[in-house]
């Protein structure tokens, strides 16, 4: 499954195609889908992306732990699988985001690209500020909170 670290901001041109980042495209080089899959997360501003793998082990997930006729399953299941796109890499590395998608996220002009281990979010450049002002307050709050590494959740 790929990994994303780092933020990293790119211009999206008139036509909606931004540069996904050298290490993000790294990331999913492996996979057996030559891009990246990206849909409307379920409570942030923002547009969420993965590899195909995760989105695979999400669905994986979803009918292991709830049954594929369960409606707590497919009220997830449609928000986010059905409303997935699969971008695929055109040959400078790019992708074009759906309108739609860059619309709710309010991405015009910018794109701020940040890589949060199995997942990365892709936000409008000045979104992404206030947004990260406030994760970071949190953190500072939640991190001690965190159990020990290598500890199981035991101190």
């Amino acid at each position: 499954m790929a990994f994303f670290l780092s933020t990293f901001k790119n211009k999206v041109d008139k036509k909606g195609r931004v540069s996904v980042p050298a290490p993000f495209r790294s990331a999913v080089a492996s996979g057996n889908f030559p891009g990246i899959v990206v849909y409307r997360p379920l409570n942030l501003p923002c547009i969420e992306g993965a590899d195909m793998s995760f989105l695979e082990q999400l669905s994986d997930r979803l009918y292991g732990d709830f049954g594929p006729f369960n409606p707590d399953q497919m009220s997830v299941a449609t928000a986010i699988l059905a409303g997935s796109s699969q971008l695929q890499f055109d040959p400078e590395g790019r992708v074009m985001l759906p309108n739609e998608l860059r619309d709710f996220a309010g991405i015009d002009g910018f794109a701020t690209f940040v890589g949060l281990g199995r997942k990365f979010q892709i936000w409008g450049a000045e979104a992404y500020e206030a947004h990260r002002e406030e994760q970071l307050a949190m953190a500072s709050e939640t991190a001690p909170k965190l159990p020990p590494f290598g500890g199981g959740g035991q101190s």
